[in-house]
């Protein structure tokens, strides 16, 4: 893969807030277990990722109330299960609500080992580790 390729499938995804100074706070901790920071800061949206803004936080545009999309959940990728398990107690200790403990989740595959959270704004997280060498093997 040349450097210019990006082996992601979307560019970005966007969720709202009704709570932006909090909901910033709570992404700040959270997101860095998984080495994920601020890309861009502006006073009502910030953008985090490891190169470029992939996940965006802030209030609607429509200046209406943030929801939460019932079966719409985002995961972040975690390069080891250790880091999903960092990832669900900062969570925890941020505020947010339990959905999931870190584990491995048969259900996905041999490989996948994750956890899954509510924020701030009952906006369903996870973070997922994917071990390629254990796909095909009984977990």
């Amino acid at each position: 893969m040349s450097q210019n390729e990006n082996p992601s499938i979307m560019s970005h995804v966007s969720i709202g807030t009704n709570h932006f100074a909090e909901a910033t706070t709570f992404y700040d901790a959270v997101l860095a277990t998984l080495g994920v920071k601020r890309i861009l800061d502006f006073p009502e949206a910030v953008a985090y990722g490891k190169e470029f803004p992939e996940f965006w936080v802030h209030p609607p545009c429509d200046g209406g109330q943030a929801g939460v999309g019932n079966g719409t959940h985002f995961a972040f990728l975690a390069d080891s299960p250790d880091l999903v398990d960092e990832f669900y107690s900062a969570a925890i200790r941020a505020g947010a609500l339990p959905e999931g403990e870190p584990g491995p989740r048969p259900l996905y595959g041999d490989a996948y080992y994750g956890c899954f959270v509510r924020d701030l704004d009952g906006h369903k997280i996870e973070a997922m580790h994917w071990d390629a060498s254990r796909a095909g093997q009984p977990a």
